[in-house]
């Protein structure tokens, strides 16, 4: 084991602020893993710091002297990732115009971080377990087997057990990167952590903009330990940001804090342009929500349409339908009656609170129906068609905003990167 010199010795030479027993340990076990070549596997939520540990693990390897990559797998398209990682040979599909080689080939004797792993598609997991079980790898349009000598360091935000049960990822590669798991605690797990850090922000933020430091009363450092952080650090350094550039006082009560941290009920990020809670100016957060919404409101409409159209080819309101789907009723103000008549017999139609125009023959009927039918379909349509446009118009808003920034663009959107490219391809984006 490490004494605490030891690992405060790293902390700072990394900075990393903290002092948190699970941020201890799991600095500890980067530093027992370091020296060997074993893969490690690095967990935790979003925003938590996992590549600061991929960092310690390369700079105090044996293969320090070597390159050092970090590679986001989810940022890659998935027609490029294979390619990106392992090289292509020239002509090997269109625009391979000349040979290239891969970050494998590249960092030879060095480490590579990926970063998301459980995003990388399942043939590139394929090579990738090649690579890790005998250091061979084969270039896109190539048939000569590679050597490489590299050492992997994964991370994911997700819980790669689900991801196998689902089929997403294969379960062998798991094991085999598995081999010195750490996990990095989240930040609401880290007690005073959050003080600590939140005075090293606004210290930086108040030197970058040239104003005195925030400073917190012991109110608001209680509601700053209570508050959850899903967005970990991130979240945490942007409303460090916030109050060092828009606070007054330069002493913040729980009250003023408060104004900057989001709902607990929406657990929503959100910027504000003043004090004024719930003053953003990016108006997304509330476009997602909507558009949620939206989804939401197709799918009962066409539960509702399924439910008709079944009635209507049934010849009436067969109570039998009706009692099937009774859970899409339940939120009427005026739950629709459906009772037989007093002197009809037991296969009478039910009477319903819906009224024909007086069909005076059986084809009259018949064609009413068929309009009826016709008229749901074609509103089923325009509805999703509707919700396409409303998608592709979000998605352009979001690259204008941010200059055609992916990266960003799909961070606006809550999708990833390779979600968003592939929402662009699909509506011809320019």
């Amino acid at each position: 084991m490490f004494t605490s010199a030891e690992i405060q010795s790293v902390k700072q030479r990394f900075g990393i602020i903290g002092n948190s027993p699970l941020l201890n340990h799991a600095i500890s076990v980067a530093m027992q893993a370091s020296p060997t070549d074993m893969t490690v596997l690095i967990t935790g939520e979003s925003g938590s710091g996992k590549e600061s540990f991929s960092k310690i693990i390369h700079s105090l390897s044996m293969r320090k002297h070597g390159k050092f990559i970090a590679i986001n797998c989810g940022a890659i398209p998935e027609g490029t990732i294979d390619s990106e990682l392992f090289g292509h040979e020239k002509g090997s599909f269109t625009g391979a115009y000349e040979a290239r080689k891969g970050y494998f080939e590249v960092t030879d004797g060095g480490s590579i971080f990926l970063d998301e792993i459980g995003e990388m598609p399942l043939g590139t997991q394929a090579r990738l377990l090649r690579v890790l079980e005998n250091g061979e790898f084969i270039k896109v349009g190539s048939s000569k087997v590679q050597k490489t000598n590299v050492r992997v360091i994964a991370a994911t935000n997700v819980n790669l057990i689900k991801a196998v049960e689902k089929g997403n990822f294969r379960e062998d590669l798991y094991y085999r990167l598995n081999t010195v798991p750490i996990f990095v605690p989240p930040l609401r797990e880290r007690g005073e952590d959050m003080v600590l850090l939140f005075r090293k922000f606004t210290s930086d933020f108040s030197e970058k903009y040239s104003v005195r430091p925030i400073s917190l009363d012991d109110d608001a450092k209680k509601l700053l330990m209570r508050f959850p952080f899903p967005g970990n650090i991130r979240q945490l350094k942007n409303i460090a940001e916030q109050i060092s550039l828009l606070e007054q006082e330069r002493e913040v009560t729980a009250e003023k804090l408060d104004k900057y941290l989001p709902s607990d009920q929406n657990r929503l990020p959100a910027i504000f342009a003043n004090g004024n809670k719930g003053e953003k100016n990016s108006d997304f957060s509330e476009r997602e929500i909507l558009y949620k919404v939206l989804f939401e409101m197709k799918r009962d409409m066409n539960e509702l349409k399924k439910l008709v159209l079944e009635a209507f080819q049934a010849g009436n309101f067969n109570p039998t339908i009706i009692n099937k789907h009774q859970e899409l009723f339940e939120d009427l103000e005026s739950p629709i009656s459906f009772e037989k008549s007093s002197n009809a017999s037991s296969n009478t139609p039910v009477n319903v609170p819906f009224v024909i125009d007086s069909p005076n023959s059986k084809e009259n009927t018949e064609n009413y129906e068929d309009e009826t039918i016709e008229d749901i379909i074609h509103e089923e349509d325009d509805h999703s068609l509707s919700l396409e446009k409303k998608e592709k118009e979000m998605i352009i808003k979001a690259l204008q905003k941010h200059n055609n920034k992916r990266k960003y663009a799909a961070q606006d959107l809550g999708i990833s990167e390779r979600t968003l490219y592939r929402k662009i391809k699909q509506y011809d984006i320019e």
